[in-house]
């Protein structure tokens, strides 16, 4: 990822509508397996500048957090966190069976990580028997944009690759689907606009939704309770949950 990202995602994870909806959907697929207040020790892996880990995973537990960038890690203590870590996704500073519940959001597809496969296998590695893996990551490589220029995505994934993907490392699938659904047909115009203008790459998070924000806020979490129930068929991101035998 562009280290002027880092600045972008600090300045506005706290209330920008993407953010704030994904969050809602992760809670929502979380409070099937895990009751809140709990003392579950997690693991965000590539907490980036550190939201989730401050905010609603810290709801289930205790959390700590991993992240290659230095600069994301300084972001992180701004916000109070304590349990970090600087490492990879490939090799966890943490012994076997360690955590009950590990987390990577948008980490597993940017160039950083040279094989996504070898990562799961090493989130399973610090997981206890029983324990699960949340993964959140892009869909659609038709889909690709400047965005994924800026935050070098490597690739974008179909809902049947993340389950292949949480299989061959080592998990029993327990949930796929896509997200952000709704919305997406307004994507995919987008897409389209910057095609036939050939807009310069930019970060998604510079464009400033302003009085639309609450509205995209909640249009995003009111997918929740489908992608919690069923899954959605579509969609922007690709979210998977597994236990590890």
């Amino acid at each position: 990822m562009e280290q002027s990202e880092y600045g972008l995602m600090f300045g506005v994870e706290d209330s920008h509508w993407w953010y704030r909806g994904m969050a809602e959907i992760a809670c929502a697929l979380l409070d099937r397996w895990y009751p809140r207040g709990g003392s579950l020790r997690i693991l965000d892996a590539g907490c980036g500048t550190g939201a989730a880990m401050t905010g609603f995973l810290a709801r289930y537990g205790r959390v700590w957090g991993i992240d290659i960038s230095a600069q994301a890690l300084r972001f992180c203590r701004r916000r109070g966190a304590a349990r970090l870590a600087r490492a990879t996704v490939a090799t966890l500073p943490f012994p076997d069976g360690f955590f009950g519940l590990a987390a990577s959001f948008d980490v597993l597809y940017g160039e950083a990580v040279p094989s996504d496969l070898e990562a799961v296998r090493e989130i399973r590695r610090v997981l206890a028997p029983g324990g699960r893996l949340f993964v959140r990551l892009p869909a659609y490589g038709w889909m690709r944009r400047g965005h994924d220029t800026v935050i070098r995505t490597k690739h974008r994934y179909t809902r049947g690759e993340v389950a292949a993907l949480l299989r061959h490392g080592g998990f029993r699938v327990e949930r796929t689907s896509y997200a952000n659904t709704f919305l997406f047909p307004a994507a995919v115009v987008r897409k389209a606009g910057e095609a036939l203008f050939r807009a310069a790459p930019r970060s998604d998070l510079s464009w400033k939704p302003g009085p639309f924000n609450a509205v995209l806020a909640r249009i995003l979490s009111a997918e929740a309770g489908w992608i919690a129930r069923t899954g959605l068929p579509f969609g922007l991101s690709v979210i998977g949950a597994g236990s590890k035998p």
